[in-house]
This record gives C-alpha cells, sequence and structure tokens, in this order.
C-alpha cells in the first residue's frame, strides 16, 4: 500500500504522541503504514507511506538518488548568480550538496499557511522550485541559507514519481 500525505505545517512526522505538535496519528488511521522519509515540522507538503518495507527504502535511502521537489519561498528577489550556485552543488558546513534542478517560479497555486511566515513589510520574498537527490537533515533550508537567501516556506510537491497533486493539507490519497 502506498499512501500519499499532505503534511500540514507544525505537524511531527512520527505516529507516537508529541509532548507540543500534532503527529501523523492525528490524521491518519490506516495501520502499519510508515514514512518513506520525512518531513520538518515546520515543513509542509507530499509524504510517502508505505506498508512495503522494500519500497521505503527505495525512496527514503539516500543512496537512491530519487529526485524530491520542493516548492521554496526565500527571503528576498533570488538572482541568478544564487540559483547557479544552488543548481552546481553548494559547500555547506557538513556536506556539499550534489547538484540540484533550480528554477525561479511565480508563486505556486497554494493554500494559506495556518502559521503565516516571517514578515518584513520592505523587503520582498520569491519562489523558487528545487529537485535535489538526496534528503540530509534541513538540506534546502541550509542550501538557500548559504546563498544569502533564507527559506520562509518549504512546500515538498514530490518524491520521485509521486506527487502532491490537489491534496489539501491533512488530506490522503491511497494509491496503491
Amino acid at each position: 500500500m502506498i499512501v500519499l500525505f499532505n503534511k500540514p505545517f507544525g505537524v511531527v512526522c512520527q505516529f507516537s504522541k508529541h509532548e507540543i505538535h500534532p503527529t501523523l496519528k492525528d490524521y491518519l488511521n490506516i495501520p502499519n503504514i510508515y514514512p518513506a522519509g520525512r518531513l520538518d515540522t515546520d515543513s509542509e507538503g507530499l509524504l510517502v507511506l508505505t506498508d512495503n518495507g522494500k519500497i521505503q527504502h527505495e525512496i527514503s535511502s539516500p543512496n537512491s538518488h530519487k529526485y524530491k521537489g520542493y516548492w521554496v519561498q526565500v527571503e528576498g528577489d533570488i538572482k541568478n548568480e544564487a540559483i547557479q550556485k544552488l543548481q552546481n552543488g553548494i559547500k555547506l558546513k557538513d556536506f556539499t550538496s550534489l547538484p540540484a534542478r533550480v528554477e525561479k517560479i511565480n508563486e505556486p497555486e497554494i493554500w494559506e499557511r495556518s502559521t503565516p511566515i516571517r514578515f518584513r513589510k520592505n523587503l520582498p520574498t520569491s519562489w523558487v522550485k528545487i529537485q535535489i537527490r538526496e534528503g540530509k537533515n534541513r538540506q534546502v533550508r541550509k542550501m538557500t541559507a548559504a546563498v544569502g537567501f533564507p527559506t520562509l516556506r518549504l512546500i515538498r510537491y514530490h518524491v520521485d514519481d509521486y506527487y502532491l497533486n490537489k491534496l489539501l493539507p491533512g488530506d490522503y490519497q491511497i494509491i496503491k
């Protein structure tokens, strides 16, 4: 079984109870499924869950090099120079990212976030689409910050061949 879930902002990617935040158990009452990878509590979007250990490993293993796509709202008007650095791979404190697919985009057609992003009246924001083949802890956030454009909002819209499509936050779809 494969379940596509649109993880809302503030939800922890675990089924066990959390002291502060809601968890997957608050949204999914399907036995014996587990996340194939995870999203940080302050990230939103597609989470693939499965009862198949092989599929879970294929998606979540850093050695699988499956593409994961993100819509990222960054602070400031991102420049081509920063995009090129992200495309080429960027040296971070604890690793160097692989080259990424990156392009500046218009704001995607998305839902309002339950908790508004940090807003500064005199500082514009922009959106980029980033696809990476690895998934280290807070990688996309570290990458955009390293080129001078901190992430304000991060939404994963695809994992390998699985897409968010029109799922709203908290909704899920069983596809297999």
